[in-house]
């Protein structure tokens, strides 16, 4: 890439089932939802009635280790050792239950309220994933329309610039759009573009401030395994504040879809 090219969308993803592996696509639609089937489906746990989610590494970091795609408007979750199973079809919640050892039910209807437990990331580096650590209730989806259960915004940008200068892999950080950008393009610009509006082709987004990173980064992700600079690279290099959270390592940047579009990859990027 030449120092002069334009920054451009270089990458794009959807996650059908919260905390699962997701998927590389070429286009995503999006609106004031977010992305079409991104989140779109979770587990709840039946004895506590919370959102499974990987925040809560010590009982649900093997979520990670399953994948979730779209087919034809179904949702099929790979598991570990090969099996395939259908998101809302008869048997799927037992399927489930028995691989993560503790009962769930799949739901993709968010209730008011919906909440999940966020692990202190910093805790559960020092003291490993399976100890008990403190865990306050995150609500999801505060500043996000309708039924998916993203964690906060509706969607979620971060560049090459800011990964590979923290030396991780896209995946880690479960963006939407990767941001390609050329050489020279200082890591952590994200934060910058609060408030501001990023125009890729003829969808509009608005920057609402920079991501909170958690301990998710860090775990193993299928084959990957473990990356604590995911999280203590940024700790230590931007940690600022995030909306009313306070001040957390961040990398990436929280938007909200101000004029719909569909996303491609390839198209341009710039920020008004």
């Amino acid at each position: 890439m030449s120092s002069t090219q334009q920054p451009s969308v270089g990458s794009l993803y959807r996650y059908p089932v919260k905390s699962m592996l997701g998927e590389t696509v070429d286009a995503l639609d999006v609106d004031d939802r977010g992305a079409r089937g991104d989140r779109q489906w979770a587990l709840v746990d039946d004895v506590t009635g919370r959102v499974a989610s990987a925040k809560q590494a010590r009982l649900w970091r093997t979520l990670l280790t399953c994948s979730a795609r779209l087919d034809d408007g179904r949702v099929l979750i790979s598991l570990p050792d090969g099996s395939t199973v259908t998101a809302g079809e008869d048997g799927v919640d037992d399927v489930l239950s028995e691989f993560l050892a503790r009962r769930v039910r799949m739901s993709d209807s968010r209730e008011e309220g919906a909440s999940l437990e966020r692990a202190d990331p910093d805790q559960v580096l020092d003291q490993g994933v399976d100890a008990e650590v403190d865990a306050p209730l995150l609500e999801l989806a505060e500043a996000t329309p309708g039924d998916s259960f993203v964690d906060f915004a509706p969607l979620h940008v971060i560049t090459t610039a800011t990964l590979n200068h923290i030396g991780i892999e896209a995946q880690r950080y479960r963006p939407n759009v990767v941001i390609e950008t050329p050489p020279g393009y200082p890591p952590y610009t994200e934060n910058e573009w609060t408030g501001r509006t990023l125009v890729l082709g003829s969808a509009r987004l608005t920057a609402l401030g920079p991501t909170p990173r958690c301990v998710v980064p860090t775990l193993e992700h299928g084959r990957l395994g473990r990356a604590p600079q995911a999280l203590r690279t940024p700790a230590v290099e931007n940690r600022v504040q995030s909306f009313d959270f306070g001040e957390l390592p961040c990398a990436g940047s929280y938007v909200a879809v101000a004029v719909p579009g569909t996303l491609r990859v390839g198209t341009p990027f710039t920020v008004d």
